[in-house]
């Protein structure tokens, strides 16, 4: 009897811890089913979903994509405007011609006149100074406004029979000292037919008016006073005789520039000219050279702008 009930006694408490086994994992599965777990993982749409689902399921609204990916309307309204076209600069104002070159055209220069031909019997090499402005109707051709001044002197041997003849009619012409210059007034159109951003070469050409003198001059002595000094004798030459002479004349020539910088407008020229004036002769004054027909060669530098 007590073998049996040591024995059920002992089935009570297997059963017992079987059913409490049961019952706490019947809890543990309750709390675990009760906690939500927690996904640190994105859900993404793939490419192929954001390129081709446009249903209202997906996971993102069309508004989404109409605010990332702007409308693209190709309608003849939105296109870019015409690209901008490059070229020569075009002018619009007064100073300026359309091809960009400068309107008015000015000079200043100088250099030495050397006699040719028959001149040279009775002219020798002297010294000139010329300034001119004009217009340019392009940057090939303009025209241009010239005044001139040229100097030569007068060979020693014609003065030294000046002197003999003075002295033959009881003159004392020593020291007689002379020369002749011709001042004119000419238009001059000047063609450039070479030309680069530094540089050009040019021909020109033209005519007008020349005045053509000749004056001899003799050392006189007169008197000079000052505050300080006083009076006291001083040698200078004196005109004493004078021929002129008014004719038409030509001229033709070459020349060339160079800038002074790219940016400047400003050039160095350096031209040569042959120069014709028809003097008429008059064989009724002594100096009868003053009036025969005179050819030379002024060759000048300077500048233009």
């Amino acid at each position: 009897m007590l073998m049996s009930t040591e024995f059920t006694g002992r089935r009570m408490a297997r059963i017992v811890g079987l059913f409490a086994l049961a019952a706490g994992s019947l809890v543990a599965k309750a709390q675990s089913a009760s906690e939500p777990k927690l996904d640190l993982t994105p859900t993404l749409p793939s490419l192929n979903e954001y390129l081709h689902d446009t249903t209202p399921s997906a996971s993102y609204s069309s508004s989404v994509v109409a605010s990332v990916e702007p409308e693209m309307n190709f309608s003849s309204e939105m296109q870019p405007p015409p690209r901008r076209q490059y070229g020569r600069p075009r002018y619009n104002d007064r100073n300026h011609n359309p091809d960009g070159s400068n309107r008015y055209t000015f000079m200043v220069g100088g250099g030495f006149v050397s006699p040719v031909g028959s001149t040279s019997n009775y002219q020798t090499i002297g010294w000139k100074i010329a300034v001119g402005g004009g217009v340019n109707f392009n940057k090939y051709f303009g025209v241009l406004l010239q005044y001139d001044y040229d100097r030569m002197n007068i060979p020693s041997y014609i003065l030294r029979k000046m002197i003999s003849d003075y002295s033959a009619i009881g003159f004392d012409a020593t020291g007689l000292d002379g020369n002749t210059h011709l001042w004119s007034i000419t238009l001059n159109p000047i063609i450039t037919f070479m030309q680069d951003e530094s540089s050009s070469a040019y021909v020109t050409g033209g005519g007008g008016f020349y005045r053509k003198v000749t004056n001899f001059t003799l050392p006189q002595v007169g008197y000079y006073c000052d505050y300080f000094y006083g009076c006291y004798p001083v040698q200078s030459n004196q005109t004493f005789d004078h021929y002129s002479n008014n004719a038409g004349g030509v001229n033709i020539g070459l020349g060339f520039t160079h800038k002074l910088s790219h940016y400047s407008n400003q050039k160095l020229f350096a031209e040569a000219r042959y120069t014709w004036v028809d003097n008429q002769p008059n064989n009724n004054i002594y100096y009868t050279p003053n009036n025969y027909r005179t050819s030379y060669i002024p060759v000048t530098f300077g500048l233009r702008w």
